[in-house]
């Protein structure tokens, strides 16, 4: 059995928008949701710039979506993964179950991953009440706040899911991988509907490793916006992000048969390790297998590679970002006359983890309805390396009502993989 799968509803809560009308709005209008963090600045960190949902707008909606009780038991990353899966469940038209309803959703289950996972409960509780010798302080949701599976276990009893419910965790290619995990699970008849996607938490306690690298941007603090600097010659490394975003996926007879809005159809995807062999390494890719993650995405959709109108690239701000370009000219065999447009979302959220591929993918379908490309910003000094490619990067939005196809990577430590395509939604096809 091989069966289409759509997108019927999508939630997102994001650095610039939470909430699919303001991400969409802020999408199109360039707008950066990059801003300093104090906490950064006050612990000497590098880098002072973060990508972080706003605390206010995401406290109030906590409040009007969860009960008490359950908001005590939710961190950062589960009130943004909840968050964002209420949304995608009624934006893909369904009523979120009441508690003392006994209905379960066999036919429906969830893969929500996470890079990090619970760290700012470990940093803030779990380590300082264990160490001062107050375990009986923790509580008892602890557990389920750290625990891998957290999120996607609380998504399940917020949305009375019984099909498969489970978390991933890949790295940068976390939100990609659940979305193809799931795809996977409905086109082979396992589930009629899967919510797949990512979460991260705003922490410093998540933050402080990559500073330590001295992988983040340090030379913007000062210009948080211009801070994010994707394909630019003056980029200095990654800004940190954080937030959620989930799709709902549908198998094209379910949608059909109870009359569903459909977003866009997924026509396949890949996923790979290099294996840390030919340069790849726990912090690097194996270009080989970069190379291979996009053919065999390419194939498992059934398309030409000519037939990609828009790369949205891993590309991330750092030294990876020329050698990306090149795989993907390689990958697809284009060349610089021929080759398709490219962009980062990351230059206006920054780098969302594991939620990333997640976010960046549901940019990827807001971009398929609405017919065009968001800008990637602060890099008008493209970088030398790939300046042959710099009129296929948008500096401005530029409205694309033929855009129909767009390929999405997410390329992670450990020298995992990941690349998913999405089409536009043409009912005649």
């Amino acid at each position: 059995m091989s069966r289409r799968v759509v997108v019927t509803g999508m939630g997102v809560v994001a650095p610039n928008g939470i909430g699919l009308d303001a991400y969409g709005s802020a999408l199109r209008e360039g707008r950066s949701g990059l801003a300093s963090v104090p906490i950064m600045e006050e612990l000497n960190f590098g880098c002072t710039v973060a990508g972080v949902p706003d605390q206010t707008e995401v406290d109030a909606l906590c409040e009007r979506t969860f009960e008490e009780d359950e908001l005590l038991a939710m961190n950062s990353s589960h009130r943004f993964g909840c968050l964002a899966a209420v949304e995608a469940w009624e934006d893909a038209g369904f009523e979120r179950p009441a508690r003392e309803d006994e209905q379960v959703h066999w036919e429906a289950g969830a893969v929500i991953g996470t890079g990090i996972g619970g760290l700012d409960t470990t940093g803030e509780k779990l380590i300082p009440l264990t160490d001062a010798g107050r375990v009986r302080r923790l509580g008892s949701t602890l557990v389920e706040q750290i625990m891998g599976s957290g999120v996607s276990a609380r998504v399940s009893g917020l949305l009375a899911l019984g099909n498969q419910v489970t978390s991933n965790s890949s790295a940068c290619s976390t939100g990609s991988e659940a979305i193809i995990d799931g795809y996977h699970r409905i086109q082979s008849g396992r589930a009629e509907r899967m919510i797949c996607g990512g979460t991260e938490a705003a922490t410093h306690y998540i933050w402080a490793g990559f500073d330590s690298m001295r992988v983040l941007c340090r030379k913007f603090n000062d210009q948080p916006e211009a801070a994010s600097r994707p394909m630019s010659a003056s980029a200095c490394g990654f800004v940190p992000g954080s937030g959620a975003a989930l799709l709902h996926l549908e198998s094209l007879e379910s949608a059909e048969e109870r009359g569903a809005r459909i977003y866009a159809e997924i026509l396949g995807g890949a996923l790979n390790c290099g294996g840390h062999r030919s340069g790849g390494s726990m912090t690097a890719p194996n270009p080989e297998s970069v190379r291979r993650c996009i053919r065999d995405a390419v194939a498992d959709a059934g398309i030409e590679p000519d037939e990609i109108d828009l790369i949205n690239g891993h590309l991330t701000a750092t030294g990876a970002d020329a050698g990306e370009v090149d795989n993907w000219a390689r990958a697809l065999d284009r060349t610089p006359e021929d080759f398709p447009a490219i962009h980062s979302t990351k230059s206006m959220i920054g780098h969302g983890l594991g939620a990333a591929g997640a976010l960046e993918s549901v940019a990827c379908v807001l971009m398929l309805r609405d017919g065009f490309l968001h800008p990637s910003l602060n890099c008008e000094d493209v970088h030398p390396e790939i300046e042959a490619y710099g009129e296929s990067i948008p500096h401005q939005t530029r409205e694309m009502p033929g855009l129909r196809t767009i390929i999405k990577s997410g390329f992670g430590f450990g020298d995992v993989n990941a690349c998913v395509i999405y089409r536009r939604w043409d009912e005649s096809s």
